[in-house]
């Protein structure tokens, strides 16, 4: 996973208080309940994986957290502050990041132009980027700089809104289905980030379908099936689980 075994590094971030804290959250759209009484926490330096088939609830409890539901209940806390009723740019200002699943780039824009955008003074608590640092973390980057995102692939777009978040500096990072419809030199490409990432000291909350991409990066588990919460634990116990993984992700106890 980093260098050090799962138990080590779920030991390591379970001695820290958690920095983001989300208890009984419920969420609807209009009169449809999505999410009933989700439970998850993210310690410092900890990379956490929201699972669970489409439709389960991770993008909605992401968009939840960030402030973007107009129907919530339940408790939110980051670093101790309680995010109720608090706007989306509020929340990023926080320091929460937030990598949507459909990228959301200016296409007219360049790739430095975009990153431009997503510019935030540095925090005395959290790692800070530079446009210098993020193209050495992503070299595809660094060899199209001028290039309008327009004119960009499915995978080199994917990086530039990871980029462009992570130039607000913030501590935590929300990555909603980072593998989802790109190439798998591309996936690879997205887990050594996660895991460089995770090295500096940023937290991450990961959304993700892909068991494998997940265990490749992530310390601790929380599985969601029709918004609730099945499973909260290790990755090292998800998958050594095989009755909770063929329920509720899908993935045969042998493979």
């Amino acid at each position: 996973m980093t260098g050090r075994s799962g138990a080590d590094a779920v030991a390591a971030a379970g001695a820290a208080a958690p920095l983001l804290s989300v208890e009984r959250l419920c969420a609807w759209y209009g009169r449809a309940q999505i999410l009933f009484d989700v439970d998850l926490s993210v310690r410092p330096g900890e990379v956490v994986a929201l699972m669970g088939r489409n439709g389960a609830g991770k993008s909605t409890t992401m968009k939840a957290i960030m402030g973007l539901m107009a129907r919530v209940a339940g408790r939110v806390r980051f670093d101790g502050r309680d995010l109720a009723g608090m706007d989306p740019h509020r929340v990023n200002r926080l320091g929460i990041g937030w990598v949507p699943e459909d990228r959301r780039i200016f296409t007219d824009l360049t790739v430095l132009e975009n990153l431009e955008v997503g510019r935030r003074p540095p925090r005395a608590d959290a790692p800070a980027w530079t446009v210098e640092r993020l193209f050495a973390l992503f070299p595809n980057l660094a060899a199209m700089p001028d290039r309008p995102g327009g004119r960009m692939s499915g995978g080199e777009q994917q990086m530039l809104t990871v980029a462009r978040t992570l130039m607000g500096n913030p501590r935590l990072v929300l990555l909603d289905e980072p593998s989802e419809g790109v190439a798998p030199l591309i996936v690879e490409q997205m887990a050594r980030t996660i895991v460089e990432l995770k090295s500096q000291g940023l937290s991450v909350l990961l959304s993700e379908q892909n068991l494998a991409f997940a265990a490749a990066v992530a310390d601790r588990a929380c599985v969601l099936e029709k918004g609730q919460v099945r499973f909260t634990g290790s990755m090292h116990d998800l998958l050594a689980d095989t009755q909770v993984r063929d329920a509720f992700l899908g993935v045969p106890g042998g493979a």
